[in-house]
């Protein structure tokens, strides 16, 4: 009975993998994009009621720009793909088992930048699509943060 649990739960994400299922978030990008021994941190006024609404990602790496996020209580759509959100501390979510911190989040929140805090995936989203001087704003905060700038690119 153990050996066939155990067959069951190796044999069950190669399974997936040949039926052709997909990660639940594009995957990170090759390497950390952060380095570790820099500080980070998260902005702590940040909820899920300032992201709420549709944005557009400016400049990203582990996601593309262009790409469409809508945040609504509990959940994220990421082009068109609805996954789970859960705030687990002041501007840090859990997003489909993934950590995703708001490193910047504007004071009319029209533009910010988020991130993997171990450095998988890194992100400026604006609501626009024109975030103009807020732009500098937040390649400045991650790039404070240990972000490599040079391994995002823009849309």
């Amino acid at each position: 009975m153990i050996r066939a649990r155990r067959l069951l739960l190796l044999g069950l994400p190669l399974l997936l993998l040949a039926c052709g299922a997909r990660a639940p978030l594009p995957p990170v990008a090759a390497g950390p994009l952060r380095e570790a021994s820099a500080p980070v941190g998260s902005q702590v006024d940040v909820t899920e009621a300032r992201l709420a609404g549709d944005w557009q990602v400016i400049e990203g790496a582990g996601l593309a720009p262009g790409t469409r996020l809508s945040f609504a209580p509990g959940r994220l759509t990421l082009a068109g793909r609805t996954l789970p959100l859960k705030m687990t501390a002041p501007g840090r979510f859990d997003l489909a088992g993934q950590q995703i911190w708001v490193h910047w989040l504007d004071a009319d929140n029209r533009t910010a930048a988020m991130g993997d805090p171990q450095g998988g995936r890194v992100w400026i989203m604006d609501r626009s699509g024109q975030p103009g001087e807020r732009l500098g704003a937040a390649r400045e905060i991650l790039d404070w943060y240990g972000y490599d700038l040079a391994r995002m690119t823009r849309g």
